[in-house]
Order: structure tokens, then sequence, then C-alpha cells
């Protein structure tokens, strides 16, 4: 029984979101998964129109709603804060959000947020990475899910998939195609490093 009941330990995650949510929702789906390591008791996002809202709440997961036109980022920090200590989180992804987070936040969530960039990192960082490929006619590209510090899309990276750019491939294109790995890859960052925070626990 004791090993059985050691498997059932996750790590509480919370998602923070703005936008579609489709990569929250990969990692929704893998966390059902009963042997996955985390679970997403919450998630926070900073726009009261995110399609992503509609989408938590298919999947009966509490959505908690922190407007950017209500809330400053001090605001939305301090609000996240609270919500997290109730739902006793322990890590944090980042899935779309578009807002950048204070050295302080991240500095007290240090090692324990993670973020995923369509982009083979260190290339193409910040804003647009797809179009910036284009626009250098690179040969690929890809995607990435690093650790999150105060430096944009720079913090230790965790897992990266490669995406061939085609001669015909415009943004939309490619976005689709690297949106596809990075569906296969963030539930597998997750899942890495949720163990490796099981471990230091035990």
């Amino acid at each position: 029984w004791g090993t059985l009941h050691n498997n059932l330990k996750k790590i509480n995650t919370a998602i923070f979101f703005s936008g579609r949510g489709s990569n929250m929702e990969s990692l929704i789906k893998a966390t059902k998964n009963q042997n996955f390591p985390a679970s997403i008791p919450v998630v926070i996002t900073n726009n009261k129109s995110a399609p992503g809202i509609q989408l938590a709440k298919n999947h009966f997961i509490p959505v908690e709603i922190l407007d950017k036109n209500k809330f400053n980022r001090s605001e939305f920090e301090s609000n996240s804060q609270k919500i997290l200590l109730d739902y006793k989180i322990e890590m944090i992804c980042l899935a779309g959000f578009m807002q950048i987070l204070s050295k302080k936040f991240v500095y007290s969530w240090q090692n324990r947020i993670i973020n995923i960039h369509p982009s083979y990192l260190p290339k193409n960082k910040g804003l647009y990475p797809q179009k910036q490929v284009i626009d250098e006619k690179a040969s690929y590209t890809g995607c990435s899910v690093h650790f999150v510090n105060e430096k944009i899309d720079d913090g230790k990276i965790i897992l990266q998939e490669k995406v061939k750019v085609m001669h015909n491939d415009n943004v939309q294109t490619l976005s689709d195609r690297i949106l596809e790995k990075e569906h296969i890859i963030y539930p597998r960052a997750l899942k890495k490093i949720a163990l490796e925070i099981l471990e230091i626990k035990n």
C-alpha cells in the first residue's frame, strides 16, 4: 500500500494565461492521467475576455480573473500570491501569458515558474518569433520550455523540439506546426520538473 500511496503524490500547479489557452489545455489533459505527477487546481488570467476561460471551465477547473484593466502589475501579483497560497500551489506554468512578471515575483518562485516559447531558444526571443524566423529565412526553428528568470525568454532550458521551416511557409503555417510540438513538449516538461520537485520533497 505504501508504494501505491506515494505514486499518487502530485505537485499542485497553477497556469497563468492571457489568450486561447491551447497550451493550457494540453497541460490540463496530461494531468488527467492519474499517474501524472502534477495537478492543476486553479488557473489565473489577466484578460477577462480570454477564450481560455471557457476552456478551463469545460474541464471544471476554477478560473481566477484579475483583468489587466482593473489590476496593475503589482496588484495582479499580490492577488495571485494569495490565490496561489490558498490552493497550496508549488509550481506555475505560463501558457500564452502576456505580461512580464516582476523580478520580485519571479525571485519568490525561483525554479518554480516555467514558460513555453515558440522558437528554438536562445534564437528568436521576444515577440513574434515566427515572423523573425520567416524574415531571417532560417532553415529551422522550434519551441522551448524554460525556467522563467527576470529576463525575457532567458532562463535555463528544460526541453526543446526543432521544427523545419518549409520554403513555402508563412507565419501562420509555421506557427501551427510549432504549436503542435508545443502541445507535446509542454506536458513532458511539466512532468519532468514535477518529478524533480517530488524527489527533493522525499
